[in-house]
């Protein structure tokens, strides 16, 4: 299985969000669906792979047939561990493999299409700029963000916190209402204070236009699509725990 091959890309923005669409799909995998996904591994099955795809989606299946595959393989076996080792190491194992897939995938397609030395490096500061999925599942990215945002804006966790209380959200912004000027002034102060936020799920930077929903539990941001939750669903939310935190609990 090749996870979707990226047939026409041929700039370095094209294979950048191929790179991204394939991450996104694997960090779910490896948090909201983590559920998911360890009922997948099975390992009484033949050797499993992780797969991201280009769609933001994932799948656990086989590896390719052919010899050499269309594209570089991700790590083979995962579902051998899974029992052998307690969750959150083997979680972090495939997180490890997972970049490491990833990387091969985004400099393959680099190779393929002969980017040169300028189009390799700006490719590589594009990925760069991204948290690892090593980071996102092992908690090493909201450790960093945390300290950031406390170097950064002291005034950050007293702000969050106001914002819990009005629905364990950053801001409710609706593009399909005009704003007026103040609105637009209060946009730009919310930007600039979040700005350093990550979201928990997929590490992308946190956006005053966008749904966003803060853990009770371990106080990590979290965009509402990555965790499902729609701002109507998060008005009924007393207490919200994020999928690691309510996976922590519902797991010895």
């Amino acid at each position: 299985m090749d996870g979707g091959t990226l047939q026409n890309a041929r700039t370095v923005e094209e294979v950048f969000r191929d790179f991204k669409g394939r991450r996104a799909g694997i960090i779910k995998a490896l948090t909201t669906d983590v559920a998911e996904f360890f009922e997948q591994c099975d390992p009484e099955k033949e050797n499993l792979c992780l797969y991201g795809l280009p769609n933001e989606q994932w799948d656990v299946t086989l590896p390719a047939e052919e010899v050499p595959p269309e594209l570089p393989e991700p790590a083979l076996g995962i579902n051998f561990a899974r029992d052998g080792m307690q969750e959150k190491d083997w979680l972090a194992l495939v997180a490890v493999h997972s970049d490491a897939w990833l990387l091969a995938v985004a400099h393959y397609f680099g190779a393929r299409f002969g980017f040169d030395k300028a189009d390799r490096k700006r490719l590589f500061g594009f990925i760069n700029d991204l948290p690892t999925i090593f980071e996102i599942v092992s908690g090493s990215a909201k450790k960093q963000t945390r300290e950031k945002s406390s170097v950064s804006n002291h005034s950050s966790n007293k702000s969050k916190s106001s914002a819990k209380a009005r629905g364990s959200e950053p801001a409710k912004y609706s593009k399909s209402v005009q704003p007026n000027d103040e609105d637009e002034g209060l946009d730009e102060e919310d930007e600039e204070e979040h700005g350093d936020t990550l979201c928990g799920a997929c590490g992308e930077n946190y956006a005053s236009d966008e749904f966003w929903i803060c853990c009770d539990i371990c106080e990590v941001w979290f965009h509402g699509k990555c965790v499902k939750i729609t701002p109507a669903r998060a008005e009924h939310i007393k207490q919200y725990k994020c999928p690691s935190c309510s996976n922590k609990r519902a797991r010895p």
